[in-house]
Order: C-alpha cells, then structure tokens, then sequence
C-alpha cells in the first residue's frame, strides 16, 4: 500500500507542504514547487490580493488542479483577525481549509497559543478544516485536537530562522502522544538535513518556506528537500538500529573455523 499522508480524509502522497512567499520571482517559485513534489501550497491570505483579480497574483502562477491551495493567516495578531482572514480565504477561493497562525510576539512570531485556541473552536465550528500552528506544548496539541484540529503543526525553531530542530525531547513527545490527527513539523527547517531528522522523528510531514526561497538555488534545493523528506520516512518505517556504546562487529568472529 501506498504510504500516504491523509488529512481531513484528503490524500497527499508528498508528505511535503511548501510556502509560496520569499521567492525572488513567481517564475523561480513555479519552478521550485515543480522540483520539490509537494501537493500543497500555503498561501498567506493578508499578502496576496485577492480582491481585485485584475491585478497579477501569485495564484495566477500555480495550478490549482496540480496544487491543493492552502489558504494561511500569518500576519494575524488576534483569534478575531484570524477568523477573519480565514472567512475572506473561504468566500473568495471557495476553500475552507485554513492553516491557522495567530502571533503572540512581533519579535520571535511564536504563537499565541490561547488565541490560537479561541479562533480553532471557531472556525471549526464555521465547517472550517483547520491546522494549527503552534509552540511544541503537548497539552497545547491536545487542546487543539479536542477543539477540532484536522492536524496540529508545531514549531521546530522560529519561523523563517533556519535553525532545525531544537527541541528534540518535545517533538518526541509530541508523536508517542499526538496519534489522532498527522503532526507536521512547521518552521525553522533550514536544510535538507534538519527535514530527515524531523521526518526521523516519525513527523507526518514537513512544512517549509524559507529554507528553500532563501537558498541560493532554491530550485536544487527543492529537489534536495523532496529526497530528504522522502528519504526520512522511509528511515523511520524501517526502523533504525539500536544505539551502542561500543563496537559491534559487522562480520562476528562467532561461528568462524579456527
């Protein structure tokens, strides 16, 4: 059977979701989507006009029917502007999946975790399918689940800070506890390293902007992101070896003819 990442009943055989900001062209981000794989794309819905059609827009340049378009609400500073975002996002793309962020610092952008709350319990009542962007609080992730998340999307460093993973111990918790819903790493993966070594972690899926269209070659590292998340999965299904203090013989010296 195929390994494939079901969200909301949806299936995505990348297991990789991609930004659409940061690009220095929508040429060099159509190119880019097209070398990661990805199935889904974020769209921040307050940077991106779409009201006036008439005017060129990012999503003139990415093909629906390839791409499911994932509206988000970054730049968002309350649970109300949220929900708000959200609701223009459903009306104009006939769309009600939402990426949810409600930012609680301008500095460090990390969540508010008790807006975030507020404003899921909403929009999911609204029939939204909301995935939560959150810091990495298993007792957050719970509330959020119970709220009606379709899927919960911690932090793996600040947004945009290319850090990787910096809190291993959470992250773990996060998946031995977190079974109800996929759990997609989101912000700070810098590399196509820090992406196998979330996706080693047993995450369901990596969501990533600026680690690819901040590179220096964002298409080559598109493809490099789309090994690496591939490649992390099929690690953790296979099961690493035990770790060892000490050597263990490749070939044993057991059974050998004297």
């Amino acid at each position: 059977m195929a390994d494939t990442l079901i969200i909301a009943g949806r299936e995505f055989r990348s297991r990789l979701i991609l930004g659409s900001g940061k690009y220095a062209s929508f040429e060099l981000m159509v190119k880019a989507l097209e070398a990661s794989g990805t199935e889904m794309i974020t769209v921040a819905v307050r940077r991106v006009n779409l009201t006036d059609r008439a005017k060129e827009s990012l999503l003139d340049h990415i093909d629906t029917k390839k791409y499911h378009i994932l509206p988000n609400t970054a730049a968002c500073y309350s649970a109300d502007e949220a929900i708000r975002t959200a609701m223009l996002a459903r009306e104009v793309l006939d769309n009600n999946w939402i990426k949810l962020e409600v930012i609680g610092d301008e500095k460090t952008l990390f969540p508010d975790n008790q807006g975030l709350l507020e404003a899921t319990r909403e929009l999911v009542k609204e029939g939204f399918v909301v995935l939560p962007y959150f810091n990495d609080d298993l007792i957050v992730a719970r509330r959020l689940i119970d709220a009606g998340a379709a899927a919960v999307m911690p932090l793996a460093a600040p947004i945009g800070s290319g850090l990787g993973i910096q809190n291993f111990t959470n992250l773990r918790i996060l998946r031995e506890q977190v079974t109800e819903v996929p759990l997609i790493i989101d912000a700070g993966v810098g590399t196509a390293s820090d992406a196998a070594i979330a996706m080693e972690l047993g995450a369901d899926g990596v969501l990533m902007n600026t680690g690819i269209a901040g590179a220096g070659d964002p298409i080559a590292m598109a493809e490099a992101m789309n090994l690496a998340v591939r490649a992390g999965r099929l690690a953790y299904k296979s099961g690493r070896i035990p770790r060892k203090l000490y050597a263990s013989a490749s070939s044993p010296i057991e059974g050998l003819v004297r």
